[in-house]
């Protein structure tokens, strides 16, 4: 009996001890298992228990909010100045639309001349440089060198020089006279006062001072004057067209139209005569009988803004005065409707003479 319950008590001890082990070996195995699966798992974010199937309630952080396309820029702009802005104006230039010196200032002028380059390519005329406007620009143009830019010009080959003759000499001594820059007869010789003439015409309007006339030189002075007529050229004085009967008595500034010349007229005699101009075909000079009714002296225009010295006024706005612009110009312009004159020195002398009730007689001879 003794010997069967130890019998019995070592099988129970085995079958415990199998049951212990077998429940060893299932821990460890799984204790592994969840080893390995934590290393295919991020240590410092674990997998998110959140319910994919819930709608988040912060706004994401990577959106990002669509913004509106910026305006473009303007190239260059009225007020602008620097070595770009003498690149607009010589590119302008080329297309005749501003002179050749540049000024490097985006003034008023400039300003012009942009608006009418964008009206004539179908541009909308702002006078202010768009993107469009500058590559429109850019196609039709060629780049400046730093010369063109900065003014520094380089003369051309001389179409005329001094020791040239013939009738191509006369013409352009009787445009320097009609400028004041040529004084006596015409020659048609290209002398030492021709060439005197000349640089100074040259100097004053920024053109390279050679005393040769090149092909800058002979634009600028075709432009400023008229075609000189053959008694011009040959130094034949027009005949003074007859005078008006009404300016045969009393005091009268005569002006005659036809011979385009003013007439200082005293009880018939007359006493200074006067190159003038008159006003255009939009503007012109009235005709008839007048008598001045205010002078004035140091006039300036207060419709135009302009210079009027010495004014005699005759009808209205329009009066017998010195012209700096005829004086400079020449014929290749027009007054506002005044009779123009550009001897300034007779003028200082007639304005003496002249007093308020002269008779003003304007007319064709």
């Amino acid at each position: 009996m003794r010997a069967l319950r130890m019998v019995l008590t070592t099988m129970l001890a085995i079958v415990l001890l199998g049951g212990a082990a077998y429940g060893g070996g299932v821990a460890l195995k799984h204790y592994q298992d969840g080893a390995e699966r934590a290393s295919d798992s991020d240590p410092v974010n674990p997998p998110s228990t959140e319910d994919p199937t819930q709608t988040p309630t912060d706004e994401p952080t990577d959106v990002v909010t669509p913004t509106k396309p910026a305006e473009p820029v303007n190239v260059l702009e009225p007020g602008a100045t620097g070595e770009q802005v003498r690149e607009l104006q010589h590119r302008l230039f080329q297309l005749s639309w501003l002179p050749e010196l540049t000024t490097g200032t985006y003034d008023k002028a400039t300003e012009e001349a942009v608006a009418g380059f964008q009206t004539k390519r179908g541009l909308r005329s702002t006078g202010v440089v768009n993107q469009a406007t500058w590559q429109r620009l850019v196609k039709l143009t060629r780049t400046p060198t730093h010369e063109e830019k900065f003014n520094i010009l380089e003369p051309g080959p001389a179409l005329l020089a001094p020791g040239a003759t013939g009738d191509d000499v006369r013409d352009l001594q009787a445009r320097l006279k009609q400028i004041a820059w040529y004084f006596g007869d015409v020659t048609g010789t290209y002398a030492d006062s021709t060439v005197t003439a000349v640089r100074g015409f040259q100097k004053k309007r920024g053109i390279p001072v050679t005393g040769e006339v090149d092909q800058r030189t002979q634009d600028r002075l075709t432009a400023m004057t008229y075609t000189p007529t053959y008694e011009q050229k040959h130094n034949i004085l027009p005949k003074p067209g007859a005078l008006d009967p009404r300016c045969k008595t009393g005091r009268a500034l005569c002006v005659d139209k036809s011979g385009r010349n003013l007439r200082w007229v005293v009880d018939g005699k007359v006493l200074a005569t006067y190159e003038v101009r008159f006003g255009s075909t939009e503007l012109p000079t009235r005709e008839g009988a007048f008598h001045v009714f205010q002078k004035s002296r140091d006039h300036v225009s207060t419709l135009y803004h302009t210079s009027m010295p010495f004014a005699m006024f005759f009808s209205g706005g329009q009066a017998v005065h010195y012209s700096p612009d005829f004086a400079a110009n020449g014929y290749n312009g027009a007054s506002h409707g005044c009779v123009n004159v550009r001897d300034y020195n007779g003028m200082v002398w007639l304005f003496d003479q002249v007093r308020v009730g002269d008779k003003v007689i304007v007319y064709w001879s």
